[in-house]
């Protein structure tokens, strides 16, 4: 019997116009093996034990730093008699790989070579603890411009992991085989990302990286666990419902930005995927926001 690990499709603040949790938890007896579309970061603060990324193992101390790529099944192991205490921030690609966005982002997400975790030690450690609590406090807070410096001190974080690992990488890179899988799919998923707002096609993705329909199909197929087009429709009604939720665009503004030829058939689709037709998947959400700042208004 085939075994296939969780599939984890959503976090807290994922429809918005800032796809991102960051959360301090604390870890007794590790985590299931599950794999998911959006990107994570770890950081240990106490406790001992390992994690799996891809069938690769490495060690979780305090300073040890861990990236995970969408997609990658990963399983965290707590050693007897410990309690992991990290923190974990999930967010989505196009935090990182939207229009606009730094180019070198784009290129720091496709290095699959690298290693996956760093183990930081030193003053390397302090920043990065320091870095951390930073973005936990801002993520708590009601501050103005919380969002944007929430983004500034991802991009902050994540410079400061990329920086590390590549003077860290010659130890690690035999501890961190790339299959052959990893380079082919990669670019792939990295394309359908960035440009799922056209008439994107197989057969475009085939022209483009010279390969078979068949193959380009089966390689999506294996890597997010769906089919082209149903991996499309995820990617352009995660988008929609970030702009129903953040913008007062018409619904049909909407589904020519993300990439719909008519809204009809956005709205079929979204509706067969959400349960609820976009109209009112926006009132839900605008009522869900007002009381979310009642209650913190009200802590206040």
């Amino acid at each position: 019997m085939t075994y296939f690990p969780d599939y984890l499709k959503s976090f807290p603040n994922m429809d918005t116009s800032s796809p991102l949790h960051i959360n301090l938890n604390r870890l007794d007896s590790g985590f299931r093996p599950h794999r998911h579309d959006f990107l994570e970061f770890s950081y240990v603060i106490d406790g001992a034990g390992a994690e799996a990324i891809n069938d690769v193992t490495h060690v979780m101390k305090p300073g040890t730093f861990t990236f995970v790529l969408p997609y990658q099944v990963h399983e965290i192991f707590t050693e007897q008699d410990s309690t992991l205490v990290l923190y974990n921030c999930n967010f989505s690609m196009d935090l990182l790989m939207g229009p606009g966005r730094d180019e070198s982002l784009n290129d720091f997400i496709e290095q699959s070579a690298l290693p996956s975790f760093v183990q930081l030690e030193g003053q390397a450690s302090a920043k990065m603890h320091a870095l951390v609590e930073e973005m936990y406090a801002e993520y708590k807070s009601a501050k103005p411009w919380r969002l944007t410096l929430l983004q500034l001190k991802l991009k902050e974080i994540l410079i400061h992991f990329d920086r590390e690992r590549r003077i860290a990488a010659p130890q690690h890179m035999d501890a961190q085989p790339a299959s052959k899988k990893s380079y082919s799919v990669w670019p792939i998923i990295h394309y359908i990302h960035m440009h799922y707002q056209e008439d994107l096609s197989l057969s475009d993705l085939s022209a483009k990286f010279s390969m078979s329909i068949s193959r380009i199909s089966e390689v999506i197929k294996e890597t997010t666990g769906q089919t082209f087009v149903h991996f499309l429709h995820d990617l352009r009604l995660r988008h929609a419902c970030s702009l129903l939720v953040s913008t007062e665009m018409s619904v049909s503004e909407i589904a020519f930005e993300v990439g719909y030829g008519s809204y009809k058939t956005f709205s079929r689709i979204f509706h067969e995927k959400k349960g609820i037709v976009p109209k009112d998947y926006r009132k839900l959400k605008s009522i869900s926001a007002s009381t979310a700042a009642a209650v913190i208004t009200d802590a206040h």
